[in-house]
């Protein structure tokens, strides 16, 4: 397996000759896309789905779109290719096994509305939970892909949920609103205060997983 990330929240992952690319939103780079045979979007947040690029790269190529139903009223001309899903499924998408957890995206603040928000678990080993910390207690992570920064969270929360997963290894996530000031703080502590492998990766970077 072939994790690339790119700008924010958004990962392509290529297994098995498929491609899974989850959350391309408006702070990604649109060639996230080129050659997808599936998308996960985890919320309808236009960080987390460009549904402009969406629409685009669907024209020239058609794939499937997995996300909460909710997603559907945002999606445009897109809703009829939307597969609904809920917290608890497991399903295949592009020929790599997808378990779906949480439910509910993190309160920002109480006179916001909360949205539906999935967090994903592609082939048992690499997490992502989109906007929330919702802990996968039924298995053991191998990649934790870790939200450090959000309005809806704070570093000692983000901290405390990666102790709680416990991954062998964490890339950063939701990173596209810091600067370099704040990326080597937020870095550096992470690293320091747990156990396990993390690193923020440049866009375009694509590791083994």
């Amino acid at each position: 397996m072939r994790l690339t990330k790119y700008g924010h929240s958004c990962v392509r992952i290529e297994h098995d000759g498929g491609v899974v690319v989850i959350d391309p939103g408006v702070f990604s780079e649109p060639e996230a896309l080129d050659g997808a045979d599936a998308v996960l979007i985890t919320h309808e947040h236009p960080d987390h789905v460009n549904v402009p690029a969406l629409a685009e790269r669907h024209a020239d190529r058609p794939f499937p779109v997995y996300g909460p139903a909710s997603l559907a009223s945002s999606l445009d001309g897109l809703a009829a290719e939307l597969k609904p899903v809920e917290a608890g499924a497991e399903f295949v998408a592009a020929g790599v096994p997808i378990r779906a957890y949480g439910g509910r995206h993190a309160v920002i603040h109480p006179d916001l509305p909360v949205v539906d928000n999935l967090a994903y678990l592609v082939d048992d080993r690499v997490y992502h939970p989109g906007d929330s910390l919702v802990v996968p207690e039924d298995v053991r992570v191998d990649t934790l892909l870790l939200p450090i920064h959000a309005p809806w969270t704070k570093f000692s929360e983000s901290l405390d949920f990666l102790r709680a997963v416990a991954p062998r290894r964490a890339y950063a996530l939701h990173d596209g609103l810091l600067n370099d000031n704040g990326l080597a703080v937020l870095n550096r502590n992470f690293a320091s205060l747990s156990d396990t492998d993390y690193r923020r990766l440049e866009p375009g970077t694509r590791v083994d997983a």
